[in-house]
């Protein structure tokens, strides 16, 4: 049994980049918080630009392709944020605005799934957000457009919808850091790499998902991405 777990070569998470047959193999998952102020005020929270709250969610917590995402356990309270996703085609340590931008080969939708109340009680005891942010299944994100074919969009409608009605919507020229000011503050703490997927922020309008509910994430230019909480 050992011997058959060393040897065997262990599945890497990928994602779908449209109109290609190739997939794009993830490395790790960084998330930026309260990036929108909208969010921050529904979250009662501060924003500090100078020192931008980053966290992390396993690789092999992407859900692809549309399959369904399993209802987490230990939650009662899970919760939807809608996220532009920039996917790294290069990386590197402390890096420019500009340098963090032209590490980027794609974007996608995703969700950045949360068990509300676990964040909650780390929130109330100052301990870190893990068991609410980086658990199974809690990153579907939709297939790769990639930026030679879409561009680096710095406005356009990031949208949520759950059971066809709208939960979250937001021109994402309301970030309050941009992607590549993202990855550059994040490149100071960590050394990208190609694979990376950096989730830039979710605006206001989170709120509890249901088992049986259906999902629908969209960005213009880039595949929606669609999938079920079962």
């Amino acid at each position: 049994m050992i011997n058959t777990y060393i040897c065997s070569a262990w599945p890497r998470s990928s994602l779908a980049v449209m109109g290609r047959t190739e997939r794009f193999p993830v490395h790790r998952i960084y998330c930026i918080g309260r990036n929108y102020e909208a969010h921050a005020r529904e979250m009662q929270a501060t924003v500090n630009l100078e020192a931008p709250v980053f966290f992390c969610k396993p690789a092999d917590a992407i859900v692809q392709d549309g399959a369904d995402v399993p209802y987490p356990s230990a939650t009662s309270d899970l919760h939807h944020e809608v996220e532009l996703v920039a996917a790294l085609g290069c990386g590197g340590r402390d890096l420019s605005a500009e340098q963090g931008l032209a590490a980027v080969i794609a974007y996608a939708v995703g969700l950045d799934l949360t068990r509300r109340d676990l964040q909650a009680q780390a929130k109330a005891k100052g301990t870190p957000w893990d068991t609410a942010k980086g658990f199974d299944h809690s990153a579907p994100v939709s297939a790769l457009r990639l930026v030679s074919e879409l561009g680096h969009p710095v406005a356009g409608c990031l949208s949520l919808e759950v059971n066809g009605q709208l939960r979250q919507q937001v021109d994402i020229g309301d970030m309050l850091l941009k992607v590549g000011e993202i990855i550059a503050a994040l490149s100071h703490y960590f050394e990208l790499r190609a694979g990376d997927l950096i989730f830039t922020g979710t605006p206001a309008g989170v709120a509890a998902l249901q088992r049986g509910d259906q999902f629908r994430a969209g960005f213009p230019g880039i595949p929606d991405l669609v999938g079920r909480i079962v």
